[in-house]
């Protein structure tokens, strides 16, 4: 079974690049070039420099000990709540921010849902000295106010979507519209692996040092580069990408997906696009998407910003389709639940986002010789407000 992307930006029958007019050019400039250009021995140099010295690459494979013995099996979180700015959003802001001066671009805009990716995107315009413009949800910035204040400190100006339901979307359709208005100077950082062709996979292959490393340090570990388990929780679906690349091909390693059912799969408040999505397209791809059955896009509801999305990035359509990645869902009471338990039991308080994964351990038999792999997106310390009202 093939998991890469075809010529035209397919993965299987998911992806392709669905743009107004104005946007052709530029995304055609990067359909061109983004290989060539990212893969060049200079670009790669600096890269690799900057996730050493500036986001503290490689991020640790810790054993949870105590979580280990609950569940029966070794189980290693992969930590990119470790990375500067507090997830694994900077991975691909790094590549982009490089990718659009190489491109000569000086303003870059970009969407946010958590505000990590904003903040990973105002963290790299500032490093670079690149005017840098996020637009984010009102209700996000609502429940995100640390970020929000985060990216302002770092020189951004954040302006709030409130069109729908004022969350990452919305957000996205704003940032857009940006793009179409401003093609010339503008590089448009796309935060997750969604998008027109080629963002998916470029992103992909930005956050595919997670994937690497955790190869590497599972041999150090145990001797063995491959774990019986990968766990990631999906929105548009960066960090899972990031978890899955290198295992993609050795189907002995399960891959868990989990998105968020936010009140529960049937109660009209969800964001499981796996579970209520039909193929449609949505930001510039072909996908699956929670839509009304004349194709208007259903609102999503999870109490982690970061999963609050309509839909899910090609790959993650195409690896459902298959069967090759196993998608489940984890409400917002589970989530809240496992963010408890890990803060309790292993001193490590996850971002929201994050503790859906963790409520997904629970759903399984595990073998006690079993490695399990489970990549800690980012910190808790931007969903407080929220843990705040359940403590």
């Amino acid at each position: 079974m093939d998991f890469t992307i075809s010529e035209q930006g397919y993965y299987g029958e998911y992806g392709g690049a669905f743009v107004p007019e104005m946007l052709y050019p530029n995304v055609k400039e990067l359909q061109e070039q983004y290989l060539s250009l990212i893969y060049e021995a200079g670009f790669q140099e600096e890269f690799n420099l900057l996730l050493k010295d500036y986001v503290g690459r490689p991020t640790p494979l810790f054993l949870a000990e105590r979580l280990s013995e609950k569940y029966g099996a070794s189980i290693y979180l992969k930590r990119e709540d470790l990375c500067h700015t507090g997830a694994h959003k900077i991975n691909n802001t790094i590549g982009q921010i490089l990718l659009a001066q190489k491109l000569g671009k000086t303003r870059i805009i970009a969407e946010t849902g958590a505000g990590q990716h904003g903040v990973a995107t105002a963290t790299v315009c500032a490093l670079k000295g690149l005017e840098c413009v996020v637009y984010m949800g009102q209700k996000d910035i609502e429940r995100q106010a640390p970020n929000v204040a985060r990216m302002k400190m770092l020189g951004a100006t954040v302006i709030p979507a409130t069109s729908g339901s004022m969350t990452l979307k919305d957000a996205t359709n704003e940032a857009i519209r940006d793009w179409i208005n401003h093609p010339q100077n503008t590089h448009y950082i796309i935060g997750s692996v969604v998008g027109p062709h080629p963002y998916p996979d470029m992103v992909a292959r930005f956050q595919s040092v997670i994937s690497a490393e955790i190869k590497n340090q599972l041999l150090e570990k145990t001797g063995k580069e491959f774990p019986e388990y990968v766990f990631a929780c999906v929105g548009g679906g960066s960090n899972a990408a990031g978890a899955y690349y290198h295992f993609l091909e050795n189907e002995q390693v399960k891959l868990i997906a989990v998105e968020a059912a936010g009140c529960g799969i049937g109660s009209g408040r969800s964001a499981a696009t796996t579970q209520l999505g039909t193929t449609g397209i949505l930001h510039g791809s072909k996908s699956l998407l929670m839509q009304t059955a004349d194709g208007q896009v259903v609102e999503p509801h999870s109490i982690s910003a970061g999963l609050d999305y309509p839909g899910i990035g090609p790959l993650h359509a195409h690896l459902f389709a298959t069967g090759r990645g196993k998608y489940i869902s984890a409400t917002d009471e589970e989530a809240l639940a496992a963010a408890f338990e890990l803060s309790k039991l292993e001193g490590i308080i996850p971002a929201l986002e994050s503790a859906h994964a963790l409520h997904a351990l629970n759903l399984f038999q595990f073998q006690s010789s079993d490695s399990i792999v489970l990549c800690l997106s980012g910190r808790g310390d931007k969903d407080l407000s929220t843990y705040m009202k359940y403590i």
